[in-house]
């Protein structure tokens, strides 16, 4: 009796460990915010701060509303940090992360695959279950990546990020910020000397777009649009592959304050067999696990639940590891250039006069719930094989 009621125990863990997947998809994961004396709090209370998200990283600013001031709409803090950024030569926000991004939506679900196929005790159902599934999502993700107008497959909260980037105009950035772009660089200078950063060498979407459909049109409309201006031999008709899309769209984030082409299309080359690879590697994986799924014990078995619960260490790699790269991969074309240097990954931080605050939000704590949930299951899990066997 105390055998079946840990089965039910462990099954209701696992269950629950699945609806948090969607929950934490869809949930800002991490916050980021810089605050400096030109951003006062009583208009920027929050500072300049956005919020990463598994498909994306998205505004974390909310409209201020007082009897002074009162906003329609809230200040596009991502446009806002890459305008802070650019200065000092880091490449724009869109451009970390492309590729997990894009295979955000399919490895989540892959982790629920994993999932559903530890919760099943019996091999053969759990291997049709589990093969069903991986072809199933092979199909769609084949579909997305290489198929003809694959990005109607990726999820919405994907395809608007790349519209938002899309939208932010360089030259319209620099009239619109109060003293122009020349007295930000002159008092970013004179803060980065005082605070003992060493300077080396010194150096829209139009309309209302609401649905998908129109998202992806619009996407459609900017690739055209860049392809007239590239050399009749260096142009691409659309595909609408993810594939194309990614690496067009990645190409033109890079050359956004920076347009070094003979620099930028070796990164769009690597991040684009980065991609490919990752396509073929998630294949392997699913073989890999189905091999595993014919037993219900040894290594290739307990990783369905291992992998899974090891999703916020995954994160905090990633986050760094970009973290580091924009940190170490400043442009020189940048209006001045800093020593390379590693941001804050978590608490706070002093860059010239601004501070950065880097903390967890709460699609964070929902990941570590999952974590709690998977790891009390494998407890249970462990303790009915030690009986059995």
């Amino acid at each position: 009796m105390e055998t079946i009621h840990r089965l039910w125990l462990q099954r209701l863990l696992i269950l629950a460990a699945i609806g948090l997947l969607a929950a934490i998809y869809y949930s800002p994961i991490w916050w980021v915010s810089l605050t400096a004396p030109n951003y006062p709090k009583e208009s920027f209370p929050d500072g300049v701060r956005i919020h990463f998200h598994m498909n994306g990283v998205f505004n974390g600013c909310k409209a201020v509303q007082k009897e002074e001031l009162a906003e329609q709409e809230a200040l596009d803090c991502v446009h806002e940090m890459d305008t802070i950024n650019h200065y000092v030569g880091m490449y724009p926000i869109a451009a970390g992360g492309v590729v997990e991004k894009a295979y955000s939506q399919f490895l989540m679900v892959l982790l629920g695959i994993m999932l559903v196929g530890f919760l099943c005790n019996r091999p053969r159902r759990r291997l049709v279950l589990m093969g069903s599934a991986c072809a199933a999502l092979a199909v769609w993700m084949a579909l997305a990546w290489y198929g003809e107008n694959g990005i109607r497959y990726e999820n919405t909260g994907y395809v608007k990020a790349l519209v938002h980037a899309l939208s932010l105009d360089m030259e319209k950035e620099d009239t619109d910020l109060p003293g122009g772009g020349s007295a930000i660089i002159e008092r970013l200078k004179q803060s980065l000397a005082a605070s003992g950063v060493a300077l080396e060498d010194e150096h829209e979407a139009s309309g209302e777009i609401r649905s998908k459909e129109d998202m992806i049109a619009f996407l459609r409309s900017s690739f055209e649009a860049y392809q007239r201006r590239k050399p009749p031999a260096e142009r691409q008709t659309w595909h609408g592959s993810v594939r194309q899309v990614m690496a067009w769209h990645y190409e033109k984030t890079l050359g956004r304050y920076f347009n070094e082409p003979e620099r930028i299309r070796p990164m769009v080359g690597t991040m684009t067999v980065v991609g490919d690879l990752v396509f073929w590697g998630v294949l392997a994986a699913m073989l890999v696990l189905l091999w595993g799924a014919r037993r219900g014990r040894g290594l290739l078995y307990w990783l369905m639940i291992l992998v899974p619960m090891a999703l916020p260490v995954f994160f905090l790699i990633e986050y760094a590891g970009w973290l580091w790269w924009y940190g170490h991969n400043l442009n020189e074309m940048g209006a001045f250039t800093v020593k390379p240097f590693m941001p804050t990954v978590f608490g706070d931080g002093k860059v010239a006069q601004f501070t950065t605050h880097s903390y967890p939000h709460y699609g964070f704590g929902l990941m570590l719930l999952f974590s709690a949930l998977l790891a009390a299951a494998a407890v249970l899990r462990r303790q009915d094989a030690t009986e059995a066997g």
